[in-house]
């Protein structure tokens, strides 16, 4: 991308576009376009044809969505598959209509089949049945990944897509009851820390097994691929290593210095059994994460004890 390029940046106060335009602005980029939701609605075509119309950006980075975690997912299914759809197929038609030189949609890693061999592939896209807590969520972003090489296909567009691993950093969601599991764990256990509360309860059995990445390792891998990937599949990002839940919890009470003890309670959902990204692809392209688990996790804990959480 040249650096004097207009870039949209669609999505940019949540975790992964604030990510985004931190990482753009430490490379140079300065012509950076954003909007907030009340500015621009992209679940409304209207609103988002000539916001594209006026603008006319060189790329985007299509990081808007709804998220959440298992219980959110599980709960409001119909606005996640609504919402994301929408938004999706607005900005990528306006990509293509007003001729976006390249465009980078990040999908998720929930995507892949609920029982799909470890680790995933790209190619087990589509070969089995989902999970069905975040179901909806699932399909709207497969939905996106296949507007992108359909778009490819159809009109030849450079539309790319990426799939991140779980995700943590600054600006994370930290509500008990839409946050992922990480910063849920965070919050608990800090929580506990500062009020002496002996037992923390966390959902699930402990043992499902997740990968983690930092959001700005994800920033970074993106910017990467848009310079140096234009092929029609998928690209997955991740550190290609997963630990048990109850080991991030550990992991989690040692940097708190939290002495309590974690109780998990077996009879709520533990979603999908294992989680773990095939990363060959993307390493094989020369990148690579720089941030691993416990220093992430000790910066992001530094900014969890500047937050004052209402219970």
């Amino acid at each position: 991308m040249e650096k004097n390029a207009k870039i949209y940046v669609a999505g940019h106060r949540g975790m992964v576009g604030s990510a985004l335009v931190r990482r753009l602005n430490q490379l140079g980029y300065r012509n950076i376009i954003t909007r907030s939701s009340s500015e621009l609605d992209l679940r409304n075509q209207q609103q988002v044809f000539a916001f594209f119309e006026a603008e006319k950006p060189d790329y985007v980075f299509l990081s808007a969505a709804k998220v959440g975690g298992i219980n959110a997912n599980n709960i409001y299914r119909a606005d996640f598959l609504y919402d994301n759809l929408m938004i999706e197929s607005n900005t990528i038609h306006a990509a293509y209509v007003n001729k976006v030189k390249k465009l980078l949609f990040l999908g998720s890693s929930c995507i892949y089949p609920r029982m799909a061999p470890q680790p995933l592939k790209e190619s087990y896209l589509l070969t089995g049945t989902l999970e069905y807590t975040n179901e909806p969520y699932a399909i709207a972003k497969i939905a996106g990944i296949k507007l992108c090489e359909n778009y490819r296909l159809q009109y030849g567009c450079n539309f790319i897509s990426v799939m991140p691993t779980n995700l943590y950093g600054p600006n994370d969601n930290y509500d008990l009851a839409k946050s992922h599991v990480l910063p849920a764990l965070l919050r608990k256990i800090h929580t506990a820390k500062i009020k002496n509360i002996p037992i923390v309860e966390v959902w699930g059995s402990g043992t499902p097994l997740r990968e983690f990445l930092h959001v700005d390792d994800l920033s970074d891998a993106c910017l990467f691929l848009m310079e140096h990937y234009n092929e029609r599949e998928l690209v997955n990002i991740g550190t290609g290593t997963d630990l048990p839940i109850k080991d991030l919890a550990l992991l989690i009470m040692q940097v708190a210095k939290y002495k309590g003890e974690i109780k998990f309670d077996s009879t709520k959902p533990d979603g999908t059994p294992r989680k773990l990204m095939d990363v060959t692809k993307l390493m094989t392209l020369g990148w690579k994460p720089k941030i691993s688990l416990e220093e992430g996790i000790r910066m992001v804990y530094s900014e969890v004890e500047q937050m004052k959480f209402s219970d």
